[in-house]
């Protein structure tokens, strides 16, 4: 370990582990210091995302959906599949080798890019020095010209349900159940709790979810999100909105809920998970006569660039304002390593992708419908089922559509937002056409590959000015 550095990172999840190694790329001096320790108590960068996060669910949502499948689709296609049977255990230790390859693949990295690793827990403390306490309960102080907080962020906790080892848990529990509970009541019904209600369901637990706000996913475009609460309902998902729990207490039968939705209701599961959210894990981060500025909800305050108050500190990822998202953390530490390095860089945050990786999956970028109204902003919307397209009735998955929103002057895309299969995937086009300022025109003359999903992209730009081929409606251009 060395004394001083250029650049110091806290934290290496995917925010701070892409810092650290851009610094390195650009010929700064670099420690990334983290404290996640693995099951079997080794070192893990990768912070949360990785390690009980983004990595995990997906493996886990993956097995599910072809489990489900093998007992509920594959005879429509002639496969009969015999005796299907069900390994939790098993499947949970393959999520584990998969999140241990991507851990040690990170370690790989800092290697081959010549960043110091270094495993404790670090702290700011005046003048961009950084204490580092040692698993081994040592403490070492090191100092840096610049220092990079990306602590990432930890689940929220209600007073009102206490969690309880392997029966009331946060998301990070219910990523490690090995047998399926018969049944399961999930407080949240956001990105979190739809991929873990998902994933059990499918597995054959009875899944309860209770979100206390009256709109169902109300940061995604109305009617997308409407129709998906109407298909995650006939999948088998419980979803009760404007539920507000109140407690819960162990009965004879499990345990019990209570809630209020307008009256007072209880239901009973087997096991609770708890996913109201994240916070940032900024608790002291910083010693408190280093005088870091925190919102008061515990953000780092940040301005555009993601500088700090303190001269030569940023923060970036699910630490500081912005949503809290694997890519924008890492957008923003390749922005904040190129910009100490003295170039110029920065993050479009208008053309940032959200997904919800369920089945079918929804992804959007840019504004919504009511954030247009809102806003008072002119535009016309294009929309194309994917009931119309070749690929997806081939693939027994016509669930969904694609919405394509432009100004209504200027036809420059102004948000995509999709409900359907591979919609993560599909996205990436969007995004693609926003950050080159493309309008709705330059995507409707755009030739798509036939027969593939991305057609209803295309078709859904056509649809703007009514000149969708597969829709059926009349052509008035």
């Amino acid at each position: 370990m060395n004394n001083s550095y250029d650049v110091i990172v806290i934290g290496a999840g995917p925010a701070g582990y892409v810092a650290a190694i851009r610094c390195a790329q650009l010929g700064l001096a670099t420690a990334c210091v983290d404290d996640w320790l693995d099951n079997d108590g080794k070192p893990a960068p990768g912070g949360t995302c990785l390690n009980a996060g983004c990595i995990p669910s997906k493996s886990l949502l993956e097995s599910s959906e072809l489990y489900a499948r093998l007992q509920h689709e594959a005879a429509t296609r002639g496969i009969h599949a015999q005796e299907v049977s069900l390994d939790v255990a098993e499947m949970i230790a393959g999520k584990d080798r998969i999140v241990a390859e991507l851990t040690g693949g990170i370690a790989a990295l800092f290697k081959s890019h010549g960043v110091e690793w270094l495993s404790g827990r670090g702290q700011l403390l005046p003048g961009r020095e950084v204490r580092i306490s040692l698993h081994s309960g040592e403490q070492q102080t090191v100092g840096a010209k610049h220092v990079i907080l990306a602590v990432g962020s930890t689940p929220v906790e209600l007073d009102v349900v206490p969690l309880r080892e392997d029966v009331i848990v946060d998301s990070t529990g219910a990523l490690a159940w090995t047998s399926v509970p018969q049944r399961l009541g999930i407080i949240g019904a956001g990105v979190i709790g739809l991929e873990l209600g998902s994933v059990w369901q499918r597995l054959g637990a009875s899944v309860t979810l209770l979100e206390a706000q009256e709109t169902f996913l109300a940061m995604a475009d109305r009617q997308l999100a409407d129709a998906a609460l109407k298909l995650y309902r006939q999948q088998g998902l419980d979803i009760r909105l404007d539920a507000r729990v109140k407690g819960t207490r162990e009965t004879a039968d499990g345990i019990e809920i209570a809630y209020q939705d307008g009256g007072d209701h209880a239901i009973s599961v087997d096991r609770l998970v708890v996913a109201v959210g994240r916070r940032p894990c900024t608790e002291g981060l910083a010693a408190a006569e280093a005088e870091l500025l925190l919102d008061e909800r515990g953000f780092v305050h940040v301005d555009e660039f993601c500088e700090t108050s303190l001269p030569g500190v940023h923060a970036i990822g699910d630490a500081v304002r912005g949503p809290m998202l694997a890519h924008k953390g890492s957008e923003e530490g390749i922005m904040v390593a190129e910009r100490i390095a003295g170039q110029h860089s920065e993050v479009n945050y208008g053309a940032i992708a959200s997904v919800i990786y369920t089945n079918p999956e929804i992804a959007w970028v840019g504004k919504t419908e009511d954030a247009l109204k809102q806003a008072g902003i002119d535009y016309r919307s294009g929309v194309f089922p994917f009931a119309a397209s070749g690929r997806a009735r081939a693939m027994q998955a016509t669930d969904g559509m694609v919405k394509v929103l432009s100004d209504a002057a200027s036809d420059r895309v102004l948000g995509v937002h999709i409900l359907g299969a591979g919609a993560s995937e599909l996205i990436g086009q969007a995004v693609l056409a926003m950050e080159f300022g493309a309008s709705s025109e330059d995507i409707a003359r755009t030739v798509f590959a036939h027969p593939t999903l991305s057609e209803a992209l295309h078709e859904a730009a056509l649809a703007i000015d009514n000149r969708a081929i597969h829709l059926g409606k009349p052509r008035r251009n």
